[in-house]
């Protein structure tokens, strides 16, 4: 009797896992954060409180009209706390006070757009404040469902593996800031364009990759570190034309097209800011002048973050701090050992910043950072008996790299230089570990949590323990017990109010 095989296992099935996943994870947030609500009041109930706008009168007759459901509305609008309620105030007010220019314009942007188009019949219903919170929620919670799409075809490109890109998607899914991804936070937006941007960059779609990593610094100010991956690149691509090829011109072309692009992605915090100068300093005698107008370098965001939020280099080491900085040791102590680990196992490569010299004395740079050089090299030099299955082998290595990952068989993984420890993997680890130093040393240490939760290699790290032997396995469910602690945690004390990173 003939045993038929099971089918081969995509890689579209283990995305549809992910957005499966993702979808869940949201949907429990949502059940989690109306259990909550509805057993503990909150702890500070001006949420809802609604002055008129200072500056954009036009919004008063929306905000007066009478509401049909004035209940579901005001449900809507009591879940609207802390940062929320600046977001949702600059899309229906704008920009009104100084300290408002900490939250950066593109969620605003897309809320105040939703809510004036697709949901504005829902005015009348529930009213207008509450149609902007109810915006925000749903464009956060579709935004996630696409970034864990893109984080699993990210690590399909970085880790060649997809298994392990599957794991590590399904981890963000449940990561331990997921309250914030489905609360009126930047968190999702920035990593739907963050990790979307990544993607098209090592897919080769470098034009494409500036434009959604400018958006992810429409989002957050630590959207601009993005442009990092570029100048990798950039530093790599550069020396094989200069140095491998010796081609001045195509060396030229590199370091002018990549500038080009940090330049784009800069772009949009750099406007930002002058917006910010227009507003509060231009047209004002040296008197009226806040302080940052008369600075050499007028950076609103910089003075706004350390006058009214106190951030700045060791301000947070105090006695008094303890706690938070134990609340974020979790997060800070995963990124330090993924850094550790990958560094351990690959010293020269970290310490030369991708110059370690391969076995055949060429740069690393033309090796691992050029995919179709990949392809050849790994091309096994076969006989004249064995060059039929060598040119086969050619054309499938062709055909997987030119195809969409979600669309290859498991089995189509290569294997060379596959897994958390493929060099491939360095610029993200360069990038974790200047974020995880930027929230230790500079910031608010709990906001550690969601700060570094859209860092791809923490979940690659995670992945690659879960499966691990021995005593690595256990600390993976160790990341799974914290990830699931912080879940009920988060959505317990953050959704009534009460302080959580």
């Amino acid at each position: 009797m003939a045993i038929n095989k099971p089918p081969a296992t995509t890689n579209s099935d283990n995305e549809r896992i992910v957005i499966g996943s993702a979808i869940a994870s949201r949907l429990l947030l949502l059940f989690l954060i109306v259990f909550w609500r509805f057993l503990l009041s909150p702890y500070d109930t001006s949420a809802s409180l609604n002055p008129p706008c200072l500056i954009n009168p036009s919004s008063l007759p929306l905000s007066q009209q009478p509401v049909l459901f004035p209940q579901i509305g005001s449900a809507i609008e009591s879940s609207i706390v802390w940062d929320g309620v600046y977001f949702v105030r600059i899309a229906q007010c704008g920009y009104e006070y100084e300290k408002s220019y900490a939250f950066l314009p593109l969620l605003p942007f897309c809320i105040s757009l939703l809510s004036h188009t697709v949901l504005l019949p829902l005015v009348p219903v529930i009213g207008h404040r509450a149609v902007l919170g109810l915006s925000g929620y749903l464009i956060n919670n579709i935004a996630f469902v696409l970034a864990a799409r893109y984080l699993f075809r990210l690590s399909l490109v970085i880790l060649k593996d997809a298994e392990a890109a599957m794991r590590a998607s399904v981890l963000f899914c449940f990561n331990p800031a997921s309250i914030f991804y489905s609360s009126l936070y930047t968190e999702s937006l920035y990593s739907l364009f963050s990790l979307g941007g990544l993607y098209h960059l090592m897919s080769g779609r470098r034009s494409v990759s500036a434009l959604w990593l400018a958006l992810s610094g429409c989002a957050r100010s630590n959207g601009v570190l993005n442009a990092g991956y570029i100048c990798f690149l950039t530093m790599h691509w550069a020396y094989d034309a200069l140095f491998l090829k010796k081609c001045i011109r195509k060396g030229l072309q590199v370091l002018i097209s990549g500038a080009l692009n940090c330049v784009f992605i800069f772009a949009p915090f750099i406007g930002f800011q002058a917006y910010g100068y227009y507003n509060i300093c231009s047209g004002r005698i040296p008197e009226e002048m806040r302080p940052w107008c008369k600075a050499r370098v007028p950076l609103l965001y910089n003075f706004v973050q350390s006058h009214y939020w106190g951030v700045g280099f060791l301000k947070y080491f105090r006695f008094k701090q303890l706690p938070n900085f134990l609340l974020a040791s979790p997060i800070l102590s995963l990124a330090f050992f993924s850094i550790l680990h990958y560094g351990m196992s690959k010293t020269k490569l970290l310490f030369s910043v991708g110059f370690q010299p391969m076995d055949d004395d060429r740069n690393s740079a033309a090796m691992l950072y050029f995919p179709e050089r990949v392809s050849r090299s790994s091309t096994p030099h076969t006989t004249s008996s064995s060059g039929l299955q060598g040119n086969q082998n050619l054309r499938r290595r062709k055909k997987i790299i030119g195809q969409d990952p979600a669309e290859l068989p498991v089995e189509d993984k290569p294997s060379n230089g596959s897994g958390y420890f493929s060099a491939l993997v360095l610029p993200f680890i360069l990038h974790l570990g200047f974020m995880a130093a930027t929230a230790f040393f500079i910031m608010h240490v709990q906001v550690a949590t969601r700060f570094l939760s859209a860092s791809p290699p923490l979940y690659w790290f995670a992945s690659y323990i879960t499966v691990s032997p021995d005593r690595f396995k256990r600390w993976g469910y160790i990341i799974w017990a914290y990830s699931i602690a912080y879940i009920l945690l988060g959505s317990l004390l953050f959704s009534n109010f009460y302080p959580f990173t």
